[in-house]
């Protein structure tokens, strides 16, 4: 064999990890930190497997052979040009198969240290699973828990900006979590991409200091939350926000202020809850928007909408939410929550 394999446990002990997968296969998922350097564009690699299957699997390999050496010459003579020879690659592929192979070769034939990652990116996404399994239940969780718009994710962000540890669930699914949750401008994660930071993330937890975390369902937008983390959160200790409404209103009006210049976005948005409300009352909240009524919008949205939603589902599931915590907030400033926090 022309080059070394390596497993799992070693991904520090490398300079670079390369995936060679195509374009489309990274951007769904890889492992944090890799660089992509696909062997075959997203194209190719369609157009070689029509061919396996139509022609035949000799005629597809020819064809894919000579594709993949175009492309990692390419990659010789731009991205690794100025590597040292002390350069210490670790390449994968899907399986850890032909692609990361043919990689591997050519690299350690010019002479650098490379490495094939044994079962490649299958591998990986199996441990991030396993995981995920079984890592939530190492952590000492602190539930933040309140109705839409207390204040839970400027409380969250407070105990992360006072040095304490914090798990932003929301930020790494890249949704708010309800209905009218899509940031603007961001696209979610794929569930995969999602699972791997969310290792990450958890991976740099002590387990001997509590993590704070914000109360949530087991879907956030399009992602779904792993179930052992759901289920450690569920029995875990809370602590309950008690906020005024007419803050809560004033909160959310500040949070979703892209809303206010896009009427028509929310009223469309809007539209799912009427499985829920029924047509004459989504017509009636339209209405309210369309005549720049927001604030009586929200408080109705909070009154028969969330607050119902939030109480049947926390009752239902922290096993220690009768035992929380309660904290009254009477402002969501900065400077009141950094109080808070000092207080806990």
């Amino acid at each position: 064999m022309l080059f070394r394999t390596a497993t799992l446990s070693q991904l520090g002990e490398f300079d670079e990890i390369i995936d060679v997968r195509t374009p489309a296969e990274f951007a769904e998922d890889h492992i944090p930190g890799a660089i992509n350097c696909p062997v075959l564009s997203d194209e190719e690699r369609i157009a070689v497997g029509t061919l396996y299957k139509q022609v035949s699997p000799f005629e597809a390999r020819k064809v894919g052979a000579a594709l993949v050496a175009k492309n990692i010459a390419h990659h010789l003579q731009t991205r690794f040009r100025d590597r040292p020879k002390t350069w210490h690659p670790l390449i994968y592929c899907w399986r850890g198969g032909q692609r990361s192979g043919a990689m591997s070769i050519i690299l350690s034939q010019v002479g650098w240290a490379a490495n094939k990652l044994e079962g490649g990116y299958k591998t990986y996404r199996r441990d991030v699973l396993e995981k995920l399994e079984t890592l939530p239940r190492s952590f000492t969780f602190r539930v933040i828990c309140g109705p839409t718009g207390s204040g839970k994710s400027r409380l969250l962000a407070a105990f992360a900006n006072s040095g304490q540890q914090a798990l932003d669930l929301e930020m790494l699914a890249g949704h708010r979590g309800s209905v009218l949750g899509k940031i603007p401008g961001q696209t979610q994660p794929s569930q995969k991409w999602f699972d791997s930071a969310l290792l990450q993330a958890m991976q740099k937890i002590h387990p001997a200091r509590p993590v704070f975390v914000e109360a949530e369902s087991n879907k956030i937008g399009n992602i779904t939350l792993p179930p052992a983390l759901i289920s450690a959160m569920h029995a875990s200790e809370c602590l309950v926000l008690e906020t005024p409404q007419s803050i809560r209103v004033a909160g959310l009006l500040e949070d979703y202020h892209h809303y206010l210049d896009n009427p028509e976005i929310l009223i469309t948005r809007l539209q799912s809850l009427q499985r829920f409300h029924g047509t004459k009352q989504i017509e009636h909240w339209s209405s309210l928007i369309r005549a720049g009524e927001f604030a009586t919008m929200v408080e109705e949205l909070l009154t028969l909408h969330y607050d119902p939603s939030y109480f049947r589902a926390t009752s239902q599931h922290f096993t220690q939410l009768d035992t929380a915590r309660r904290i009254p907030l009477t402002s969501l400033s900065p400077e009141v929550l950094k109080e808070i926090v000092k207080s806990l």
